[in-house]
């Protein structure tokens, strides 16, 4: 079992900056790799970011690339996303998730909201 619990969220003007924190804990020594996904008000949930856990290996979904950066820090087994550049459509309740022997897992979600 791994627990994930996200925090950083909050209100930001457009343009602002966020971090966004994943840490995990349970069975943390086996997780493969780690995702940010986001999910809008009407709107599916979507896969942001994944990094790998050992190599650090990195993909980004096309909208993200160039604002949003995914890392890892594997002495503390959590994971960042560093967002810039935001905008308002960037507003969701961003979700992180973890794969641990073929399993996923998810937490609780943290509300990020970009507003004038």
């Amino acid at each position: 079992q791994v627990q994930l619990v996200e925090s950083g969220g909050g209100l930001v003007l457009p343009e602002g900056s966020l971090r966004l924190s994943c840490a995990a804990s349970g069975s943390s020594v086996s997780i493969s790799s780690m995702s940010w996904h986001r999910q809008a008000p009407g709107k599916a949930r979507e896969l942001v970011a994944t990094i790998t856990w050992s190599v650090g290996s990195t993909f980004y979904e096309d909208s993200v690339k160039g604002r949003f950066t995914i890392s890892r820090d594997n002495t503390k087994n959590t994971m960042y996303l560093q967002m810039s550049s935001l905008k308002p459509e960037d507003t969701a309740v961003y979700y992180c998730s973890a794969i641990s022997r073929s399993k996923t897992y998810w937490g609780q979600g943290t509300q990020v909201t970009v507003s004038s």
